[in-house]
């Protein structure tokens, strides 16, 4: 099994209007070494300027971004290359990462490589501390900047911490 840390920005807050603009993703192991970028051309005329303002980028910047089905294409490869066995997609807010990448997959290759679940951090790290007031974002090491590769980076170094600190098999 192999757990996939995923964080995604968009231009609005539901896959089909709105567009994802970028995901990073990083396989969670010592080193952090595989890693995935994307950059998504919009696939609606809809989008939120304070949504898009998060990603950092402007309309006309993505606008010039990659087709998203072949940006899914590269991306259904590199986690069938990457991840052993079966793919865990874990995320720090899956609610709103894991329903457009979910959305993504199926809506340009027909299946999603990660089946139908995920994990979500914030929960998971709540459960280990017995305390669902608690928060796993100190154990991020590289700064969460919105860059969806730093921010996926954060959140595995978070997860590896957990997984040391509670002696977890994964």
């Amino acid at each position: 099994m192999s757990y996939v840390m995923v964080d995604i920005e968009a231009d609005g807050p539901i896959p089909g209007d709105y567009s994802m603009v970028s995901f990073g993703v990083v396989i969670v192991e010592p080193g952090l070494h595989k890693t995935f970028y994307g950059k998504l051309r919009p696939i609606s005329e809809k989008w939120v300027p304070e949504a898009l303002k998060v990603s950092g980028h402007s309309r006309e910047e993505t606008l010039g971004f990659d087709n998203p089905k072949a940006v899914m294409e590269k991306f259904d490869g590199w986690v069938r290359e990457n991840a052993v066995d079966r793919p865990i997609f874990v995320s720090d807010n899956n609610g709103f990462d894991w329903q457009f990448i979910n959305w993504y997959f199926h809506h340009f290759l027909g299946q999603n490589p990660f089946g139908f679940s995920s994990m979500n951090l914030g929960s998971f790290y709540k459960g280990l501390v017995k305390d669902v007031r608690k928060n796993f974002k100190h154990l991020r090491k590289t700064p969460h900047t919105h860059n969806p590769v730093d921010d996926a980076k954060g959140n595995a170094e978070a997860l590896l911490v957990l997984i040391q600190q509670f002696e977890l098999v994964i």
